[in-house]
């Protein structure tokens, strides 16, 4: 079965995200097509980027980087809920991006983003990440806006058409996961 991690984004107090990312995982929930877990930033407390070789050796020298390495290993695919800062993803999570190479690569993602304009600016720049990780963005984004799908800016309450878009976006995370699969295989195993 296709794995997708939803990645959330964010770890500060009173957060948006973790309202954003449950609704992402209920929605997907009620899908058969693959299986699907929350990845919260919260519980792979990553200080700034500590390795001393960089991650596309994959010689990691911490736990906490293998424990990290190995999460995002397990999956096939990946939604990633991010807010908009200062018109770009968040740090904690580029900084957690920035761990690991081999992981992240040949797989597919989607962006779940949130902020005064939807949180467009920071799936732009966290596409151009994802690129040169060698992940493979789908076209369908989901933009939130703080401003008119949230009740006093920390209540979220998604509109139908949101639900529609989050959908099409699985339909093309998990298709292009499926796809990548050949890609993911080692050479000596693909027939």
């Amino acid at each position: 079965m296709t794995r997708i991690g939803i990645i959330l984004g964010s770890t500060r107090p009173n957060r948006n995200g973790e309202q954003v990312a449950r609704w992402v995982l209920d929605i997907a929930s009620r899908r058969e097509d693959a299986e699907y877990e929350i990845v919260d930033l919260r519980d792979y407390p990553l200080p700034h980027l500590d390795e001393a070789i960089p991650a596309s050796a994959g010689q990691y020298q911490n736990d906490h980087t293998k424990e990290w390495a190995a999460k995002i290993a397990s999956y096939d695919g990946y939604v990633f809920v991010t807010p908009e800062y200062n018109h770009s993803t968040s740090g904690v999570l580029k900084n957690a991006i920035d761990y690991l190479y081999a992981e992240w690569n040949n797989k597919a993602a989607g962006v779940v983003s949130y902020g005064g304009v939807g949180g467009a600016r920071a799936a732009e720049h966290l596409r151009l990440i994802l690129g040169e990780l060698q992940i493979a963005d789908v076209r369908q984004q989901v933009a939130i806006s703080i401003l008119n799908e949230f009740e006093n800016f920390s209540v979220f309450k998604p509109t139908p058409f949101l639900v529609d878009a989050l959908n099409t976006l699985l339909d093309q995370v998990v298709a292009w996961s499926n796809a990548l699969e050949t890609v993911r295989k080692p050479a000596a195993t693909v027939a």
